[in-house]
């Protein structure tokens, strides 16, 4: 969550290869539970950063009690679900460095065309995933995106994932940051508390969050059914960060913020399906994607990699950057070399003014770079960039805003804005305390046409050749297990304008009026009557760090309530520690273990689920 400046599941589904299109539900707490059948593909599969001839494909495999070290991974593309016609197979491998992450650039495939893929590891196949490749020239009149942002675990159920997952019209899901939160807090419900349930500081608190994140039902269903193109924000690492620190951390109890940084940076390069611009530079995310000549989509990074600290009052200092100058340029040729017809700006804080009495609400937002933005608008006008089209997320609620270019900006002809603005609300995370009702705040700002402060979900965003539109689309609830789908507003821009106007409703997809969407991949199925034995009822998901000299962490998951206990015993089976953890809920859990100086070498740890054995891992003392 934001801090507004005012001036002066832990679960898994059991997966089913079925010919079904659509995920039964609604998700019920009692009914998930990690299926020990799916080892070692327990986060599922992803997709991401997607060219006309290539895809990051992304899976996570998690190692049993034989392996230790480097793990032997396949993989294979096919353009149908049964892998019939499969066009691409390769060998890559996996281990402890890279947290057991995989990350395959498949290449070798074909513009603007659906594939099926999915990973072989220790003798099991992974679930099926589903993605696409960019279209190349004229080769394509429409395109529809999912645009997201701001999605903390604890704060709700993931249903809007479910829902653009279940809804088999987009073509690429944009993620605008806030993928993970770093915080511990009191969640909403048990069943959705963080793991760890502290906030997280180094590479082992970091991965097991992404971990966490990543066993989500509703969250995996859409990973697994279309490529994700994802920016960080500020919880990635810390909140309201910015090159040289954040609000969220204290130095002198939290350490340096260079290795907070970096150990967050090196976690989210491992979890997530991108392909890094520069892979000895974990901190460059900004990149680009040309979609034909229809949509040329920007990813800026307005948070870490240039960002000057944030100001508790208005500051017209010139010199003051959200962008840094590297990225800055960079985003000029962007826009001055783009030839499509529309500029899509993905990027994380609101960049339209916000004000009230003539001050800015966040200084944390464009509004604390005036100047800045300013270059950024006038480089927009001077050389004449069209269908400029921001798209933003960070504040957990709905906007939709004219860029005024100045005070000559007229709210009913559009004259004198730059370009648009699209701002999604929040997957789930807490909405914004504007505490300013809704007609005081368009009084005091008339180039925003629509807001919502309240309401979850989601922004599809339908780009074709006359227009580009924005729907709102909600759900009902995010603390419920039950909900429905809202439609709020549409508004669009029509080509060569550079204002907004409503639109009647919802946008409707070619791709469904033409019926020529491809299947979504094999999909979930829920089970209520599969109760795992005592054998299977512990998931052992890592132990950080491995090798280690003092003390680890072992993270595992039950299927049902046990009492819990963990041994350490030698590679000839004699046990040297017994720690009886005690009773355990269902869920996630994670407990640190110290090794009480054992000496170098090869041990087992063992987890014991109402005394019966249910697990081993290697574990490697340095």
């Amino acid at each position: 969550m934001k801090k507004i400046v005012f001036a002066g599941v832990i679960f898994n589904l059991f997966f089913s290869l079925l010919s079904a299109q659509t995920m039964s539900g609604p998700l019920s707490p009692d009914r998930i539970f990690i299926n020990p059948a799916l080892k070692p593909f327990y986060h599922g599969v992803a997709s991401g950063d997607p060219l006309t001839d290539r895809v990051i494909l992304w899976t996570r495999v998690t190692p049993d009690s034989t392996v230790f070290g480097t793990v032997a991974v396949t993989w294979e593309v096919a353009l149908d679900t049964g892998f019939t016609q499969s066009v691409l197979t390769g060998n890559t491998t996996t281990g402890d460095s890279k947290d057991y992450t995989v990350h395959v650039d498949a290449i070798g495939l074909q513009p603007n065309t659906y594939y099926y893929y999915r990973f072989e590891a220790l003798g099991v196949k992974s679930i099926t995933g589903r993605t696409k490749t960019l279209p190349v020239g004229a080769d394509v009149d429409t395109l529809r995106f999912a645009v997201v942002s701001c999605s903390s675990f604890d704060a709700g159920y993931y249903h809007a994932y479910e829902s653009i997952a279940k809804r088999n019209d987009v073509d690429a899901v944009l993620h605008l940051g806030d993928y993970i939160y770093e915080g511990g807090g009191t969640p909403f419900s048990a069943d959705r508390t963080h793991s760890p349930n502290y906030e997280i500081l180094n590479l082992m608190d970091y991965r097991m969050r992404h971990s966490q994140y990543k066993l989500d039902p509703d969250l995996r269903y859409a990973h697994q059914q279309y490529p994700f193109i994802c920016v960080w924000d500020d919880h990635e690492i810390a909140n309201d960060a910015w090159t040289g620190g954040a609000e969220n951390h204290d130095p002198a109890t939290e350490g340096d913020w260079d290795d907070r940084r970096y150990a967050a940076t090196k976690a989210y390069a491992e979890w997530m399906p991108l392909r890094l611009p520069d892979p000895g530079d974990t901190l460059k995310i900004y990149r680009s994607f040309d979609y034909g000549d229809l949509v040329r989509l920007t990813m800026l990074d307005s948070r870490h990699y240039g960002r000057n600290e944030q100001s508790s009052s208005t500051n017209n200092d010139t010199s003051r950057t959200l962008l840094g100058n590297p990225q800055l340029q960079w985003f000029k040729n962007d826009l001055i070399t783009s030839t499509a017809q529309w500029n899509l700006i993905g990027q994380q804080v609101m960049m339209a003014p916000l004000e009230v009495f003539g001050f800015p609400v966040n200084q944390d937002q464009w509004d604390g770079y005036p100047a800045e933005r300013t270059r950024i608008w006038d480089y927009v006008r001077n050389n004449n960039i069209e269908n400029f089209v921001v798209l933003t997320g960070d504040i957990h609620s709905s906007w939709a805003n004219d860029l005024p270019y100045n005070s000559n900006y007229e709210p009913t002809s559009g004259e004198h804005s730059v370009g648009v603005e699209y701002v999604t609300t929040s997957i789930t995370s807490t909405n914004s305390p504007i505490s300013f009702p809704l007609g005081v705040i368009q009084a005091a700002n008339n180039h925003i046409k629509y807001a919502d402060l309240s309401q979850h979900g989601y922004v599809i965003l339908d780009v074709n050749r006359e227009r580009t539109q924005g729907d709102w689309h909600y759900v009902s609830s995010t603390t419920d297990t039950a909900y429905t789908n809202i439609f709020g507003e549409g508004w669009y821009v029509n080509d060569a304008e550079r204002f907004l106007r409503q639109a009647n409703g919802p946008s409707v997809p070619s791709s469904i009026v033409n019926q020529i969407q491809a299947p979504l991949a094999p999909g979930f199925e829920i089970v209520t009557d599969i109760q795992p034995s005592e054998a299977e009822n512990i998931a052992m998901l890592a132990s950080y760090p491995n090798p280690f000299t003092t003390n680890f962490v072992v993270e595992y998951h039950i299927q049902k309530a046990a009492d819990i206990q963990i041994q350490i015993s030698d590679i000839n089976g004699n046990i040297l520690k017994t720690i009886a953890v005690g009773r355990r809920e269902k869920g996630l859990h994670a407990i640190r273990i110290d090794s009480e100086n054992l000496p170098s070498g090869n041990y087992f740890m063992t987890i014991l689920s109402d005394k019966t054995a249910t697990g081993k891992w290697v574990l490697k003392v340095k």
